[in-house]
């Protein structure tokens, strides 16, 4: 359970309440609560297309890290292994280290976020934005900016209680009944990239 990812994405429009979202968290009584500006950059390897994950390469104010996530139909479950890094942008190093498992396909995005963390569950209200159309897939076509929420259990003693957190957090914002994506958020700016393991 150490290494799962379990979480629920919800897509938002422009018209999304999103005062009344904070109101509903902070009601809650976070733990914490930060706004961050985040790089990410997500890299398909030949390793990773054979066994089915993903990199990604994280470095803001508060974590850098390299994170391995598995591919799956419905992101709900997933492995996600994270390996802190030193302070300072490594991304030399990491292209380099990427670059020796065969290099396939690579994307960057930023996220402008807000996240509020509980003692059981972390909330996510964020606008990613492609930085650019990846590499490595000829005319591809990527969807340029998305909103999300997401709620990520951070207890995870067994598969179900981390479901049954996620989903406490859900009713007490009004996503109860709400239709979240199963998909990862590479696959929703990047759909091209799901090409790479269809080969």
């Amino acid at each position: 359970m150490k290494f799962l990812e379990i979480e629920h994405k919800f897509l938002v429009g422009e018209g999304f309440d999103v005062p009344a979202f904070r109101a509903a968290l902070e009601a809650l009584k976070p733990v914490r609560h930060a706004t961050l500006r985040v790089r990410d950059r997500y890299f398909i390897t030949e390793s990773g297309r054979a066994r089915g994950f993903v990199l990604r390469h994280r470095f803001d104010r508060e974590l850098h890290e390299l994170t391995l996530k598995s591919i799956a139909q419905d992101a709900e479950v997933r492995d996600e292994i994270n390996l802190k890094l030193r302070p300072g942008d490594q991304e030399a190093q990491v292209n380099a280290f990427v670059a020796a498992q065969g290099l396939l396909w690579q994307g960057a995005l930023w996220k402008d976020l807000e996240v509020w963390h509980f003692h059981d569950c972390e909330a996510v209200l964020y606008l990613a934005t492609a930085e650019d159309r990846g590499a490595g897939v000829q005319g591809a076509q990527a969807v340029k900016e998305i909103r999300c929420v997401e709620f990520e259990a951070t207890v995870k003693r067994t598969r179900e209680e981390a479901l049954a957190i996620v989903r406490r957090y859900e009713r007490a914002t009004g996503f109860a009944g709400a239709t979240r994506t199963p998909e990862s958020l590479l696959a929703l700016l990047w759909p091209e990239a799901a090409s790479i393991w269809r080969g």
